[in-house]
């Protein structure tokens, strides 16, 4: 009786599990079908789903208008600079708070976090006049290092989470053994935490590569990436529905493609230290 309740409620939970993976896929499936249709298949009412005549007409024009290969690097310069720049600050300090923690160390995390909480369009007038002054505007260096403050808090709190499973007594031997500073930081700290360093890059490139706010708002042409090319497709004239749907998948294709074979690295990291 027992095993029969177990197996039912095994049952109810796989298909519930199913129902949220694909009411969270759905759009996302209703973008690709919507980048095949014509723009007049794609404002029916009610809507088509699937029996419509499929065409990459949307492709071509959007490949045609638009550099899609700037776009393209713009996004992996701007999202992979800024993650690699994030994690080389953050490591030494997620390494001192969670080592060398004084009484203010959760203080300063939860301060850190808080600045997540800050609305972007409260400090984007002086990061703009800033960012005119120092000659950065409309440049990558510029969306670099605003990508990096703005996902660094993220940064140190999951590398400080990561340290802190990491026993102390192995980095004391290290240092008894002769270890500078550096080489602990790099050859006994970083390869220990290597599965939680991955997930942090993983996670912070993601989150970089979708940025939309400041890269819409900081960027014009030179510097803009793939979420600048999305925005190009919203004319005075209106919505166009096929195209834009077109270049929405364009853009989030690689993001897709490299979450799909990182998935079990990033699983692994963000569950590292969780079982004992």
């Amino acid at each position: 009786m027992a095993r029969a309740v177990t197996t039912q409620r095994k049952t109810i939970n796989t298909i519930f599990a199913w129902a949220v993976g694909l009411l969270i896929f759905f759009p996302i499936l209703w973008t690709i079908l919507t980048s095949f249709k014509t723009e007049a298949t794609a404002i029916a009412d009610p809507p088509v789903f699937l029996f419509f005549d499929w065409t990459l007409e949307n492709y071509a024009v959007v490949q045609e208008r638009s550099n899609y290969m700037r776009f393209l690097w713009n996004s992996v310069i701007i999202a992979g600079g800024s993650t690699i720049l994030g994690v080389i600050i953050a490591v030494p300090a997620a390494w001192s708070m969670a080592f060398v923690p004084s009484k203010r160390t959760k203080d300063i995390l939860l301060w850190m976090l808080s600045t997540k909480m800050l609305p972007a369009v409260g400090v984007l007038y002086p990061i703009y006049l800033l960012f005119i002054k120092l000659g950065i505007l409309d440049t990558r260096v510029g969306l670099v290092v605003v990508m990096m403050l703005i996902n660094l808090p993220i940064i140190v709190w999951m590398l400080y989470t990561y340290f802190k499973e990491i026993p102390g007594e192995i980095l004391e031997a290290a240092r008894m053994d002769g270890a500078s500073l550096r080489e602990e930081i790099i050859h006994v700290l970083t390869p220990m935490a290597v599965p939680g360093i991955a997930s942090t890059i993983l996670l912070n490139f993601i989150l970089a590569w979708n940025e939309a706010f400041w890269t819409l708002n900081l960027t014009a042409a030179k510097a803009a990436p793939l979420t600048a090319f999305i925005a190009s497709y919203s004319s005075p004239e209106g919505l166009f529905y096929a195209k834009l749907s077109a270049a929405s998948v364009m853009a989030i294709a690689p993001i897709l493609v490299m979450g799909w074979f990182s998935q079990k690295q990033l699983v692994r990291g963000l569950t590292f230290g969780a079982v004992k």
